[in-house]
């Protein structure tokens, strides 16, 4: 079978594409398994910048084909906060609790109505020798609650509501949230190109 490394440790983030590309012939493994690989520095001005840059450092280090993606919030009131610097929001990388009492204190001054927000991924390919063979972008648009929904997703998932559906992505199904989610759509419009160029090398 062959293998795809997803650049990231962050396994919510590995289960999540695991899952989208559960029917696809690939083995995906995270960066956990390659313990000697440096952390490639996101400090890109876009999501897309970020993303390829992680995609295509991390593949000139193991050598193999890499799939990373740039992800966060953005929120038009907070003038796009907490954007590229979701994960790191409130100081500490990864620190959920801490970004999702900052979003709040943030958008505590508006109504209701002024708390629309998306998420955005970008999902970039790299090929063994680094060069970016495909870079694709989704978008999900929802709203921010003043209260915690839900125990599943992760990062600000509790606080970020889909209006048509009326839950939070931390209530959403996994089969729902992988319908919608702009990590799904981001990773389904890789698909094609994911499965040419692998399958071919």
């Amino acid at each position: 079978m062959k293998e795809l490394v997803i650049g990231t440790k962050n396994k919510s983030k590995l289960k999540e594409i695991k899952e989208i590309y559960v029917d696809l012939p690939f083995n995906c493994i995270d960066l956990g398994a390659f313990p000697n690989v440096s952390e490639v520095v996101e400090d890109g001005s876009s999501f897309a910048e970020n993303a390829a840059k992680k995609a295509s450092g991390y593949a000139l280090q193991v050598g193999k084909w890499v799939l990373a993606e740039d992800s966060g919030l953005v929120v038009p009131i907070l003038k796009g906060d907490p954007g590229i610097h979701s994960a790191r929001y409130a100081g500490d990388h990864g620190g959920d609790a801490a970004n999702n009492t900052k979003l709040l204190q943030e958008l505590s001054k508006y109504p209701a109505e002024n708390r629309d927000a998306y998420y955005i991924c970008v999902a970039c390919l790299a090929d063994p020798q680094g060069k970016v063979m495909a870079l694709t972008e989704g978008k999900c648009h929802g709203r921010i609650i003043s209260d915690y929904l839900g125990q599943g997703g992760f990062g600000y998932d509790p606080l970020f509501l889909v209006l048509e559906y009326h839950q939070t992505f931390g209530e959403l199904s996994s089969r729902v949230k992988h319908a919608i989610s702009h990590r799904s759509k981001a990773l389904a419009q890789l698909r094609p190109t994911l499965w040419q160029l692998i399958s071919n090398s």
